[in-house]
């Protein structure tokens, strides 16, 4: 897995401007996958960032890079909380959260619709999309159903940090410098 995948997949989550990102790598085999990624968590733990592998299938590995932190006080949101108890997290532990999460995800064909809230998207949102899921009034990182203009103004900013990061990574800056700590 290439810093550059990790940073155009992950900058906003890199920069602590979003709780998590998800994306799709090919790997030779999972012990493959398992390695780089403890390389990762290596190179960012003391900056509070933390990379897990979700699942793996046909030689593709869905993973994970979050910050613990901005996860726990996220999912403790009374909505985030309401959203997930309804689906069987215990809210109370994040760990616990993404143990079910991972478990969903390997049931299921599709994602589950309650993914957008260990990736920071608002809760207004996640909810609008599992009970509204046509009326959404912008689509873009995410269905937004609560405040577009705000919504389009946090995608420009998630784009102009994925663009700089990519310049600075580009121009010799390491992962590592381009993680902020939390």
């Amino acid at each position: 897995m290439s810093e550059e995948l990790l940073i155009r997949c992950c900058a906003p989550t890199l920069a602590s401007m979003k709780t998590g990102s998800m994306f799709s790598c090919p790997f030779a085999s999972r012990e493959e996958m398992t390695k780089e990624l403890c390389q990762v968590n290596r190179r960012l733990r003391h900056k509070g960032v933390r990379a897990l592998p979700l699942r793996f299938r046909e030689n593709t590995g869905l993973v994970y890079v979050y910050r613990p932190g901005q996860l726990h006080r996220d999912i403790r949101e009374k909505t985030a909380c309401n959203l997930l108890r309804d689906r069987g997290y215990p809210c109370e532990n994040a760990a616990l959260c993404i143990r079910r999460l991972m478990d969903r995800i390997d049931r299921q064909q599709d994602f589950p619709h309650e993914v957008g809230l260990f990736l920071g998207y608002p809760p207004g949102d996640v909810d609008g999309f599992i009970h509204r899921r046509d009326e959404y009034t912008l689509s873009g990182k995410w269905k937004v159903y609560g405040d577009a203009e705000k919504a389009k103004h946090t995608f420009a900013k998630y784009k102009k940090c994925t663009d700089v990061y990519l310049k600075k990574l580009s121009d010799g800056r390491s992962l590592e410098k381009l993680t902020v700590s939390s």
